[in-house]
């Protein structure tokens, strides 16, 4: 029995920029941090030489080729694993459309117990890799790639996606007194909204690619990211919010779906009552919406709010690992 613990991220500024429509024209960057919500994959060897794979579902197969889920099927063909195991996954939040990539932490955390599984160290930049791997080139996931190495390597990350397709993870240095005051000012709601994150990345994509404007736009957004990684490594947090704000109007103006008329009155109420500035978390159009309020008006939102649900968040330091190891 092998289980992995994978965090979860929470995307601050730039995204969108990891998508290939952009980022093999003009190089992307995404600020991000993982959190303490998190995505566990177990596997066990089986009796027989068949799969069972237990996720909303349950399936049990003579083969891999018949395994439904994509992400399992080509996760088990790349390490050419062909039966005899059982693999198990449950999640701290809901696992599918709520922008705090759990499809990409659950594909980083499965990788990371077939490794294990086959006896084998796997770095945090291999399991980034194969996750895009897996994700983008074989199924076909309209999706960027900066929820893959956030999962593996956990923290407060400047990730950098560039035209030759290579990524880079810089960590944010900063004094933790600055990481403490920026957590404490975060505060986060479920919005109930369940989408799909592929079909609002598809059309950010050929936003981008067609519209000049567009690209331009984010070009800025990617502008406010390499602004906002100085302003924290010099331990200044006072543009946090500003920044976020700017960031949130400016990816509306990529894609108008990110949004809708009942988030953009959420988005006015908090900040009509403290909050400085905000996003929807991930593709947009529901899931999480965050704030960035001084911590003495989070009561006074979240009263404005009482039709969502608020969630405590911390960050996460470590990346995916290995949390449990028995070979019989």
């Amino acid at each position: 029995m092998i289980i992995s613990k994978t965090p979860l991220r929470m995307s601050f500024v730039g995204g969108g920029s990891d998508l290939p429509a952009y980022y093999r024209q003009y190089g992307g960057a995404v600020l991000s941090v993982a959190i303490d919500k998190y995505v566990y994959v177990t596997i066990n060897n089986k009796f027989d030489n068949r799969i069972r794979v237990s996720y909303s579902k349950t399936e049990e197969v003579s083969s891999v080729s018949e395994i439904e889920h994509k992400l399992v099927r080509e996760s088990l063909k790349m390490l050419q694993i062909k039966g005899g195991v059982e693999i198990t996954t449950i999640a701290d939040i809901p696992s599918r459309g709520t922008g705090l990539g759990s499809s990409s932490c659950f594909t980083v955390g499965l990788l990371h117990v077939l490794h294990a599984y086959q006896h084998r160290y796997v770095s945090a930049s291999q399991l980034g890799e194969q996750s895009c791997q897996i994700e983008i080139d074989i199924c076909g996931d309209p999706i960027g790639k900066q929820d893959q190495y956030a999962s593996a390597f956990g923290g407060f990350n400047f990730i950098k996606f560039n035209p030759d397709d290579s990524v880079d993870v810089q960590p944010i240095i900063c004094k933790k007194e600055t990481l403490r005051e920026l957590e404490d000012n975060i505060i986060i709601f479920y919005s109930g909204i369940v989408r799909s994150a592929s079909e609002l990345l598809k059309k950010q994509s050929a936003n981008i690619a067609s519209d000049k404007k567009k690209q331009e736009t984010m070009t800025r957004m990617v502008d406010l990211t390499y602004l906002l990684r100085d302003e924290l490594q010099k331990d200044n947090i006072n543009a946090f919010g500003e920044i976020l704000h700017e960031n949130w109007l400016l990816k509306k103006e990529v894609n108008g779906d990110v949004s809708n008329p009942m988030i953009d009155e959420w988005y006015q109420k908090g900040l009509a009552r403290g909050a400085i500035g905000g996003k929807i978390l991930g593709a947009g159009a529901g899931g999480f919406l965050m704030f960035y309020a001084p911590k003495e008006h989070h009561d006074t939102i979240a009263n404005a709010l009482s039709e969502l649900r608020r969630i405590d968040i911390k960050f996460e330091r470590a990346g995916s690992r290995i949390i449990f190891f028995h070979e019989n």
